[in-house]
């Protein structure tokens, strides 16, 4: 299913951003199985998400470079404030899957 077309200058305000996987923790109070993860995008500064990308194990995620969207307002999830958006899509078996950069990239980097 496709969604209504938009046109550049919607598209231009979403602010994405690289950032680096610095911390991952289990959470716990989330009705679906999730992570909370703490994502440092250098100048930006360091913030956290409530991401339900579990088929990843916490060790596997420790460091990856990620497309996060950094500027809607943060998310009360289960008492949990999730600052930002990490991006992902589904593979064939359902599990979600990171949209990485695949070269190194700075953090903060915005994508474009």
């Amino acid at each position: 299913m496709t969604k209504d077309q938009i046109v550049y200058e919607d598209f231009s305000k979403i602010d994405i951003r690289i950032g680096r996987i610095v911390q991952v923790l289990p959470f716990e109070r989330a009705r679906s199985p999730s992570y909370e993860v703490e994502v440092d995008f250098a100048d930006i500064g360091r913030k956290w998400s409530s991401a339900q990308i579990t088929s990843y194990a916490a060790e596997e995620l420790m460091g990856c470079l990620v497309s996060c969207v950094v500027n809607m307002p943060p998310r009360n999830i289960a008492g949990f404030q999730s600052e930002i958006l990490i991006l992902g899509a589904r593979d064939a078996a359902g599990d979600v899957k990171l949209l990485s950069p695949t070269h190194e990239v700075g953090l903060g980097e915005q994508v474009f």
